[in-house]
């Protein structure tokens, strides 16, 4: 996803079959349970809440009779506008059996909260925990959650500090190590460790954000968002073309690079396998398939699949790939639960 906000800035300045990969993961039929999604189709709906006192956007679907409460953490940028379609397919996947909620990351949003001060990604797992801990502090019901990109690195890191609450963790597209074969890697990890290329990069997204929105729109749908949805490019172009979140996109990128080891955390992986379910992407440098090999033999009979259906990283961007995504997510769940029983 991040470089897909690095690309749109430089360009406006000048289905394949199913996965060949073993899967180790046992999906569960959706079959009669499909039938009532008409029924179950709702609109995500936008709260905003203070969180230990910092200014959070949330995307929420909750259930009459939830039986889960599933918590979708993004990657970044962290825009919860992006995964709009994602959240309501999942809901209705579900069968509305599960509340559904999607959280920004911390000035990650349209308005400047927190006074352009930037946070660092060990600040946004804390957010995310403050979370847990605040609004879900509650909630009788298993909690799981589905990270994507860095986000499933702030997922596990939340499962190992909240055992009692959260129940189980998907990884999409998992960003848990850094890839010192990326050149797009090494390219962002210069600009992001830079603050002059910082200050730049975000003046120049900013200047393309306050133009008319519908020139904004124009420029950013012929230049990444061709395949985009509505939602998609609005999210871009409303929340991250602007210069406070643009400098905690990058801020918080440093970060990750500072802090992600080279190889992910397969101890911890192995130690919770049952709990843990990732799905890899085909060609991804965020989430190799050298890390897809790796696990799968250092970590026997643990939940991981490839996607080989033609989408990208950045997902969510596509109601193709934010459905798609959705049914896979829905499946591990009803899996986990299924298993979970017997």
């Amino acid at each position: 996803m991040l470089l897909r906000l690095v690309s749109p800035i430089s360009a406006l300045l000048s289905n394949s079959s199913r996965s060949k990969f073993p899967a180790n993961c046992f999906h569960s039929q959706m079959g009669s349970e499909s039938k009532s999604l008409v029924e179950n189709k709702k609109s995500a709906n936008y709260r905003l809440v203070n969180i230990s006192g910092l200014k959070t956007d949330l995307l929420e679907i909750n259930s009459n009779e939830p039986k889960l409460h599933v918590l979708l953490i993004p990657g970044n940028p962290g825009v919860v506008s992006f995964y709009t379609e994602f959240l309501e397919s999942l809901y209705e996947q579900l069968g509305g059996a599960a509340s559904v909620t999607g959280i920004s990351h911390i000035s990650q949003s349209k308005k400047d909260w927190e006074s352009r001060r930037l946070f660092s990604l060990e600040e946004q797992i804390d957010h995310k925990i403050s979370f847990i801990e605040q609004e879900l502090r509650d909630v009788e019901v298993p909690i799981i959650l589905v990270g994507h990109s860095i986000g499933t690195y702030i997922s596990l890191e939340v499962l190992k500090r909240c055992q009692k609450k959260v129940t189980y963790c998907i990884g999409l597209y998992p960003f848990l190590a850094v890839n010192t074969a990326s050149s797009t890697q090494t390219f962002i990890r210069r600009l992001a460790m830079s603050p002059a290329l910082c200050t730049a990069a975000s003046a120049i997204g900013a200047l393309f954000g306050a133009l008319p929105s519908e020139l904004t729109g124009f420029l950013v749908k012929i230049s990444v968002g061709k395949s985009w949805s509505s939602s998609a490019v609005e999210a871009l172009c409303t929340h991250v073309l602007k210069y406070h979140t643009l400098r905690n996109v990058l801020y918080m990128a440093m970060t990750e690079f500072q802090t992600l080891p080279e190889k992910p955390d397969m101890e911890f992986i192995a130690s919770k396998k049952s709990q843990i379910a990732f799905l890899f992407g085909l060609d991804d440098h965020w989430g190799p398939l050298q890390f897809y090999e790796e696990m799968r033999k250092q970590v026997p009979d643990s939940c991981l699949d490839v996607e080989r259906e033609g989408h990208s990283h950045a997902f969510s961007c596509t109601a193709a790939g934010s459905t798609w995504v959705a049914q896979h997510v829905s499946s591990l769940i009803r899996a986990h639960v299924q298993l979970a029983k017997e």
